[in-house]
This record gives structure tokens, sequence and C-alpha cells, in this order.
């Protein structure tokens, strides 16, 4: 009895190393950091999409199999050919970043696979950028609403990518590049353009300075007109009686003859 337990548990021994010596390698998993998993179960449920293993040791039967996503963001930079609004070829260098959506690797999984960067990520980007891009001119691209360009390829890509379980990032335009030819000519209307604008900028200054001038003028002129309708006889008079008072109590030696001045005003001879 005691020799038959024995044997037993060595017997339990053997198999269960030989069990981990044919399939430790598909039941303990590590899943290291910025990575996640997802298990398929192919004799039961197939494919979970709900649980997904985050970092850290799993262990599981090993009939079954676990997929590890990397979900730290990435980076691509695609050259491509794209027509403007009028059909012109452009060519650009765009960089998009992203990961995926932590809690929906087993979705991502189900419907596009490992190679989701390939099947699902670069191809939208690229249509994405040519949609937008023929909606506009080769001069809006290249200048004037470059900004509005960029926006919306990363508002509609961003959509589209978030739809699928893709969390993008950032989408970066690194260089427009158009023919020399249409390249030159762009650059040298927008240069008139600015003369332009510098031309009628000084015009609108020198028609400021000048209305100011005008206002100043009326001004004085009005100012002078009050002044003058204001002042009567009696009060130059006055105002001469005033001065002259003035000037005979001051210091200096004079002669002051009363009456003897236009209009009756007195004179002041002599003095210092």
């Amino acid at each position: 009895m005691k020799f038959n337990l024995k044997t037993s548990y060595i017997v339990a021994i053997v198999v269960v190393l030989i069990v981990l010596l044919l399939f430790g390698g598909r039941m303990f998993f590590i899943v290291e950091a910025g990575e996640r998993g997802i298990i398929f179960r192919p004799y039961t449920s197939g494919l979970d999409t709900e649980n997904v293993y985050g970092e850290g040791f799993h262990v599981i039967a090993p009939w079954n199999e676990l997929y590890i996503y990397n979900v730290r963001e990435q980076q691509r930079e695609e050259t491509m050919d794209v027509l403007d609004k009028n059909g012109l070829s452009i060519n650009t260098d765009i960089t998009v970043r992203f990961n995926p959506t932590f809690n929906s690797i087993g979705h991502l999984h189900q419907q596009f696979g490992n190679n989701y960067i390939n099947v699902l990520v670069i191809p939208e980007v690229r249509s994405t950028v040519r949609q937008v891009a023929g909606r506009y001119t080769a001069e809006e691209i290249y200048s004037t609403k470059r900004a509005e360009v960029e926006q919306t390829i990363k508002d509609e890509t961003r959509r589209i990518l978030g739809e699928n379980y893709i969390e993008m990032k950032a989408l970066l335009i690194r260089s427009i590049n158009l023919p020399d030819q249409i390249k030159g000519a762009i650059e040298s209307k927008l240069q008139q353009e600015q003369e332009a604008l510098a031309y009628e900028f000084r015009l609108q200054r020198e028609e400021s300075e000048a209305e100011r001038r005008r206002i100043e003028a009326e001004g004085i002129a009005n100012y002078n007109q009050i002044i003058s309708e204001s002042l009567t006889d009696r009060i130059l008079k006055q105002r001469g009686i005033d001065a002259t008072t003035s000037l005979a109590e001051s210091a200096n030696s004079k002669v002051v003859v009363i009456g003897s001045g236009k209009d009756g005003l007195p004179l002041i001879l002599g003095g210092n």
C-alpha cells in the first residue's frame, strides 16, 4: 500500500514534469510593460474580446492562445502624392503617432489582426489626406490655408481611427512640395499681395494724418473766430488801460500822457 502510494506520487510528479516540459511554453506568459494580451479559446468560447490581460505573469491552458499587443505610442512616416482641387500633383510628407486603445485590443484583433498598422492605420491616413487635399487649391494647401488643411486632416483621421479602436496622438505634415514653377508663382503672388497691403497701409496712415491736421486747423480757425467776435472796442480799451496801469506802476521812470493815444488811450513816454 505504501509502496503503491509512493509510486503514485512519483508518477504524478513525472507526469507534471513532462507536461511542463511539453507545454510550459504555452502555459506561462509574461506581459511586458507597455503591452496587453488577449486570449483565444479554440475549443470553447473563441476569442475573448472583453477581458484584456495587463502587465505581469499569467497562466493559461496550453490549448489556448495568448496574443500580445504593443500598446505604446508608435510612429509611422509616409511620403505620398496627392491631387489638389484643380488636379495639380502635390508631394507631402506625413508623420502620424498613435496607439491601440488599451481596453479594445480584442475588438482590434478580431477585425484587423496583428497587422492592423498596414491594414488600417496607414491606408486610412493616406485616404484622409487625399480626400482633404482634394478640397483645396495648391496655393491654399501651401500657404493661405495650410493650418486649416492640417487641422481638418487631424480631425477626420482621429475620428476614423477612433471608431476602429486606435487612439491618434498627433498627425504632422512635415513638408509640402510643389513643382518649382508653381511654387515660384505662388510665392511671387504672395509677395505682391504683401507689397499691396503695405502700400495700402501707408495710404491709410497718410490719410489719417491729413485728417488730423484738417481737424486741428479747423479748431484753430474756430478759436480765432470766437476770439475775434468777442473783442469789442470797450474791451480793447479796458485792456489797454489795464496794461498802461501796470506799466505806470513799474519801477522804471516814464512819462504818462493821459488821453493822447489812439482811441483816447494813455501814452507812455520814456522809461528804461
